[in-house]
């Protein structure tokens, strides 16, 4: 500890499943230099700038930007529900989300996914496209090249949808984008698609979509009672 300096930093409980488990309580002591910003602190001890709201330094909102004086007092909290997406409600999601990008699409919202891409390629396009990365990688979300991002909470698509929804609010328009590729649905003929389909899906259905970018065609299936469950589980929670 250089010169003795310390800050005590408060942090709300919902942060402390980012910290080690001997600071996961109301208040610790960290070491600091007297010139570290505020930002580099909240790094230091484990938590994600993404998943705070505006600090409060001896009981004053401020920047992570800040210089802290010997004995500061930190409050740090997450940033408030519904939190506002910048640029409209558009995402990307890194490898391990696949079944919430799924997800998401099925509900109409704007979701680009990439199994193959590494992690300075996930920043980059975020940046690129204006797109919120999603992950439960900490490490992505303490890059400084990161434009916006978010720690999705919960295991399985369920619990990470509703995180999501809850979180953001995003407005929905299901049944619009392609789950496979993210792109834009359109109403198509039977007759347009009747060569890619099989002998049972000919006889049992007649309406159809396709997707403008891939080309894959969607009907409402025996998978549709599944579908519209999620669907209207989503709706309720945004509204």
């Amino acid at each position: 500890m250089l010169g003795g300096m310390e800050v005590l930093v408060r942090p709300d409980p919902a942060l402390w499943l980012f910290l080690p488990p001997r600071r996961r309580r109301a208040r610790f002591a960290v070491p600091y230099d007297g010139e570290a910003s505020l930002g580099h602190v909240v790094r230091a001890i484990g938590v994600p700038p993404t998943e705070i709201g505006p600090p409060v330094v001896d009981g004053r909102p401020c920047g992570t930007g800040r210089r802290l004086a010997d004995g500061s007092v930190v409050d740090l909290a997450p940033p408030d529900r519904p939190q506002p997406l910048p640029d409209g409600a558009r995402f990307l999601l890194d490898v391990h989300l696949g079944s919430l990008a799924r997800r998401l699409r099925l509900l109409g919202v704007d979701t680009a996914y990439d199994t193959h891409a590494e992690d300075a390629e996930l920043v980059e396009r975020a940046g690129r496209e204006r797109r919120v990365l999603l992950t439960q990688d900490r490490g992505l979300l303490m890059r400084r090249a990161l434009w916006a991002g978010a720690y999705v909470r919960g295991h399985g698509a369920d619990a990470q949808q509703a995180d999501v929804l809850d979180r953001f609010a995003p407005p929905l328009a299901p049944w619009t984008r392609c789950t496979a590729c993210n792109g834009e649905l359109v109403d198509v003929p039977k007759e347009e698609v009747v060569g890619l389909l099989e002998p049972g899906t000919r006889r049992c259905y007649d309406r159809f979509v396709r997707c403008r970018s891939c080309g894959r065609v969607y009907w409402r299936g025996a998978h549709g009672r599944g579908l519209d469950a999620i669907v209207e589980d989503a709706v309720r929670a945004v509204r």
